[in-house]
């Protein structure tokens, strides 16, 4: 059986909300993904290839992705 948590993590980045300001507007324009605000977090959520895609993007723009 699949880990839930699994899928979750290859479906999903979440990141403190400034973290992600300046290069939000990049990454939904660039990527197919779904962001979502949630008080002081930002969920970035799409298929597994593209959230590798996006962490790939982040790790270059400087930005730690757990």
């Amino acid at each position: 059986m699949v880990d839930a948590r699994s899928l979750r993590d290859s479906t999903q980045i979440v990141l403190p909300r400034d973290v992600l300001a300046d290069v939000r507007d990049e990454v939904e324009d660039e990527f197919v993904v779904s962001v979502f605000e949630r008080g002081q977090s930002v969920k970035i959520v799409g298929s597994p290839v593209v959230i590798r895609e996006v962490s790939d993007f982040l790790c270059r723009q400087g930005i730690n992705v757990p």
